[in-house]
């Protein structure tokens, strides 16, 4: 039997306990689930930031840290964190995801705004090009930005990814590296943010780099919000460069009240929902890397530590 140690919210706990037990039974695993192993006796831990555990030193024979969030930026540098460490990709927050993006995009490329909060009585012709002729430009083209990438782009629209380091994925114009995020950036009229967190992507829309896109253009952000730097973002809303910002996660969350993005006429504010984590799909993706952890199988989705994810 194995001990698997749950550390997320009680709230998860309730959400997860039932589909993680069915997980493992599905995948012929023998598991003791519980949120109150003796560390010295775990095998595995399922882990979220927002849960209780912090040092995983007394953690001696786990072999594997399985995260349920996408993102591990905020225990990735955590020194006490030795064991190999996993993030989730999972395809309904990928569908997830792409559904978001899809719909904040054509709400902006259709000017969808102007006739859902501007009823004042006068008739307005105005038409909004089609899909073929509105550059979009995706900022991270792991699994999400791709399959984003992929979805835009069979709606019509030209889309160009950037990444850290070239890709290759069918009818995406791929670029990478600091000219590469330059020509991606350079007359682009949509902007999505799918990057990590990392030193390297803090503040990575800057004054210099928002001035780059077209005049009018918007930014959608799912990723992570220190990818922005908010008072060039503020500055470049205000003089009409950029048009509107849609913007789902924040350097601090919950948004404080009195944060300027809050009253901004041309911020839309989501409070992180762009995507989450389902647990009876998740749940299978974890016990599935249990699965392979004990065959001697390399573990899905490992996080180089190098490079942050």
């Amino acid at each position: 039997m194995l001990n698997v140690h749950f550390s997320a919210r009680p709230d998860a706990w309730a959400a997860y306990e039932a589909p993680l037990n069915a997980a493992f039974s599905e995948a012929g695993l023998v598991i003791n689930l519980s949120r109150d192993h003796d560390p010295a006796d775990v095998d595995y831990i399922i882990f979220a930031p927002t849960g209780p555990t912090r040092d995983f030193t007394p953690f001696t024979r786990t072999k594997a840290v399985l995260s349920l969030w996408a993102g591990v930026e905020t225990v990735v540098d955590n020194p006490t964190l030795t064991q190999p460490l996993c993030r989730l990709v999972d395809d309904s927050l990928e569908r997830g995801m792409v559904e978001w993006v899809v719909g904040h995009t054509l709400r902006h490329h259709l000017g969808m705004d102007s006739h859902i909060t501007g009823q004042d009585g006068v008739w307005r012709e105005r038409f909004p090009p089609l899909a073929a002729d509105r550059l979009v430009t995706v900022l991270g083209i792991g699994a999400l930005g791709a399959a984003c990438a992929q979805t835009l782009h069979q709606l019509g629209f030209p889309v160009t990814g950037w990444s850290r380091s070239q890709k290759d994925i069918p009818n995406i114009r791929c670029l990478a590296g600091n000219a590469g995020l330059k020509a991606a950036l350079t007359d682009a009229e949509i902007a999505i943010l799918l990057l990590p967190q990392t030193p390297a992507t803090e503040n990575i829309l800057n004054r210099e780099t928002l001035s780059l896109m077209a005049t009018g253009s918007f930014i959608i952000n799912p990723g992570r919000g220190p990818l922005i730097d908010d008072d060039a973002l503020l500055a470049a809303l205000d003089t009409g460069h950029i048009a509107h910002a849609t913007l789902d996660v924040f350097r601090t969350e919950p948004l404080p009240a009195n944060h300027p993005f809050w009253a901004h006429p041309q911020v839309t504010v989501t409070p992180h929902i762009a995507s989450t984590t389902r647990p009876d799909s998740a749940s299978r993706i974890i016990a599935d890397n249990i699965r392979r952890g004990e065959a001697g199988q390399p573990f899905l989705h490992l996080v180089d530590r190098s490079v942050g994810y």
